[in-house]
């Protein structure tokens, strides 16, 4: 009779290893568009009233400093989110509108919405 041991009688179980880091992270990558205080409520108001003027940005985003919502455009054009046409007139016209791939946060922004409203509902009831 052969002598049997625990390893022939254990199945070798590969656990899979999920590491999560910074770089790696797709969710790091999504908030780093989207997160902070001001980029998410930009994204928002250029959808719902594209095409979206500095002007008009500065008085419907409340709180906003106009060099904060300068940086944050500029933060969301350089990561392919936003279009910015500058029309060559006096006084000088910009509107920003969403870029097609801009327009792929819809979803993402939508379901936001819905879990904040959620969340809303939930926490007033505690």
């Amino acid at each position: 009779m052969k002598n049997s041991t625990n390893d022939d009688n254990q199945h070798v179980i590969e656990e899979k290893k999920i590491v999560f880091d910074e770089k790696s992270c797709p969710v790091t990558a999504t908030m780093q568009v989207l997160g902070g205080k001001w980029k998410a409520i930009l994204i928002n108001a250029i959808y719902h009233t594209s095409p979206a003027r500095f002007g008009e940005l500065k008085r419907s985003v409340k709180g906003i400093t106009q060099s904060m919502l300068t940086q944050q455009l500029r933060e969301l054009e350089d990561d392919g989110i936003i279009n910015r046409k500058i029309y060559a007139e006096i006084p000088p016209k910009v509107e920003y509108t969403l870029t097609e791939f801009g327009l792929t946060l819809s979803p993402i922004m939508q379901s936001m919405a819905d879990w904040g409203k959620e969340y809303r509902i939930k926490k007033q009831k505690l």
